[in-house]
């Protein structure tokens, strides 16, 4: 979509929610009439003037938008994700977590399997039934195949340290640095130093990565276009390839399904790689507000 200065619809109306404290600004747009540019994105994730988010969901039917159209008869709903930066990002692991989420809160779907429509292709959500004393239901989605494209050179550099990488992708960028300690990441506003350079013509998201125990590692992470956050789906998925093949187990040769528990800083992720190469991801998504933006505020 273009910039524009032209405000939004009067009223309009935003949800808030977050996986494992990866939090989005969602925005309600099932006919596609809403217009969002780069700087408006920007100040309704703004966490001191705005509603506060590391992205945006914009809610859409794939059919009434160009960029999810052919996608439309797969997939009736299409995730439009902005980072809080405004940029546009091909694909947000958590942020479909949510997306689905809000589909089943809002009456749009059912519990169960539902798909949705990304730039990064098809994403197919399980949605799971709400516990008896109203916890929501973890979310399942099928991530696709991650690639591990060259060079096998990469390194991530903090300050002085420096570190090898593995060049991960999941429909969006990853280098994935296994450290000592996660305190070696620094503060992670700005982004960690990638080379060479021209591996990621568009940024990259980076992971540090240490050992937990058996199957089970902890991870932080800078995402481009929105800085450290408490979690990334994505990234989780691509730490959790990068290990297996770190550890020797990777499912295409012992045809055999690995699953690491992932820690992130706002809670835990599940997961599991199969033989045929999907990656899927569970964990949490929660709905936690709803409200209508002043007229006129954008």
């Amino acid at each position: 979509m273009s910039e524009t200065t032209t405000a939004p619809t009067p009223g309009l109306s935003y949800f808030k929610g977050h996986g494992t404290e990866n939090d989005f600004v969602i925005i309600p747009d099932p006919d596609g009439r809403i217009e969002l540019g780069p700087a408006q994105v920007a100040r309704l994730c703004d966490r001191r003037a705005g509603l506060g988010g590391d992205g945006l969901l914009r809610v859409v039917r794939s059919a009434r938008d160009e960029a999810a159209a052919a996608q439309a008869d797969q997939a009736e709903w299409f995730m439009d994700y902005r980072n809080s930066d405004g940029s546009i990002a091909e694909m947000c692991g958590n942020g479909v977590r949510v997306f689905a989420r809000y589909l089943v809160q809002a009456g749009l779907a059912e519990p169960g399997p539902i798909a949705v429509a990304t730039r990064a292709g098809v994403r197919r959500a399980v949605v799971a039934p709400d516990a008896a004393d109203g916890t929501p239901g973890e979310v399942t989605v099928d991530m696709g195949r991650a690639t591990l494209p060259g060079p096998d050179s990469i390194e991530v550099a903090v300050g002085e340290r420096r570190w090898p990488a593995r060049n991960v992708n999941l429909g969006n960028p990853h280098a994935v640095a296994f450290v000592a300690d996660l305190d070696q990441a620094g503060k992670l506003f700005d982004a960690p130093a990638v080379s060479p350079a021209g591996v990621y013509p568009q940024g990259v998201n980076v992971e540090f990565v240490v050992d937990r125990g058996e199957r089970h590692v902890a991870m932080r992470v800078h995402e481009r276009g929105s800085g450290e956050t408490r979690s990334c789906g994505t990234g989780a998925c691509a730490v959790a390839v990068a290990t297996a093949r770190r550890d020797g187990v990777d499912p295409a040769v012992t045809q055999v399904p690995v699953t690491y528990t992932v820690d992130v800083p706002g809670g835990r992720l599940s997961i599991t790689e199969h033989p045929d190469g999907r990656v899927e991801m569970t964990g949490p998504a929660v709905i936690v507000a709803g409200g209508t933006l002043e007229p006129g505020w954008l």
